[in-house]
């Protein structure tokens, strides 16, 4: 990520009525945060991210021009979400290569990146994206995911965010605590544990899982004294606990890894279980650069 004091929120947008949402998203978090915003639109084949995959032939003066259509719209959109609250700077860039390696290298400098969960072929649920997909993979800063459809009440709801004592759910913490102090929503941390190849009783798993969150959540209370935390520690996956808690959260937090998650491959089976299935928007935090 960059050390700049003030880097920019990055959205990648396609003009369409998920880009739009993501872009307002991306506008209102700018504005929470004091920072820029930066909107791209990258006129290429939205290819999943790989090695040996050919570009189409593709007509760039159509795609120029809806572009520039794109991008104009998405700055309206971004200022009508922000003026009235917190008035931002906007760059809009339109750049003729493919999203995907666009906004993976622009994030290296990004402190978000932002993006819808419907993508060129993706269906309504259940399935990615091919752009939003390979963003949360690959991606050098946190990634956030919006689906098109986001109930208003959520916006009163708390922030979800999953601990397992990895450094991964560290990095995760630390988002999720600055994104409900600033939201002024409570937070809540998620802790799950399995018997799967344990003999102890489960009365001294469950006391152990207790502890190690409450050691993961010390020193947060002094730093973020106004942001009210719930602890939830059972016996359970850790995905479909996630989902289940945020059914009304405004915002769910996770790590790309979790314990024994190999950095830049792949997403974890947790927080690729979340993506595929949550109803509100999910960060998923990058590893530290």
């Amino acid at each position: 990520m960059s050390t700049t004091a003030n880097p920019p929120v990055l959205i990648g947008t396609d003009g369409s009525a998920t880009g739009t949402v993501a872009v307002r998203w991306a506008a209102l978090d700018a504005a929470q945060h004091g920072a820029p915003l930066h909107i791209v639109y990258a006129i290429g084949a939205p290819i999943d991210f790989g090695p040996g995959i050919a570009f189409a032939q593709m007509d760039y003066d159509a795609y120029r021009a809806a572009g520039a259509a794109a991008i104009t719209a998405a700055e309206e959109t971004a200022r009508a979400a922000t003026d009235p609250v917190h008035p931002i700077d906007i760059t809009a860039f339109v750049v003729e290569a493919p999203p995907i390696p666009v906004l993976i290298d622009r994030s290296e400098d990004a402190r978000l990146l932002v993006v819808g969960t419907r993508g060129f072929g993706a269906f309504r649920r259940g399935l990615l994206g091919s752009v939003s997909t390979a963003l949360a993979r690959h991606a050098q800063c946190p990634v956030a995911v919006i689906p098109e459809h986001v109930a208003p009440q959520r916006a009163r709801g708390p922030v979800v965010v999953g601990v397992d004592g990895s450094p991964g759910s560290a990095h995760a913490l630390d988002v999720a605590f600055d994104e409900a102090s600033r939201r002024r929503a409570a937070l809540v941390a998620v802790l799950t544990w399995s018997e799967f190849n344990r003999y102890i009783p489960r009365t001294e798993m469950q006391n152990e899982a207790e502890e190690l969150l409450a050691q993961t959540l010390a020193g947060y209370s002094e730093k973020y004294p106004d942001v009210r935390v719930q602890r939830v520690v059972v016996e359970d996956r850790p995905a479909k606990r996630l989902l289940a808690t945020a059914d009304h959260a405004q915002l769910i937090v996770v790590g790309s890894h979790g314990h024994g998650g190999f950095a830049g491959m792949t997403l974890g089976s947790t927080s690729q279980a979340v993506l595929h299935a949550a109803d509100c928007p999910v960060i998923i935090v990058r590893p530290a650069r």
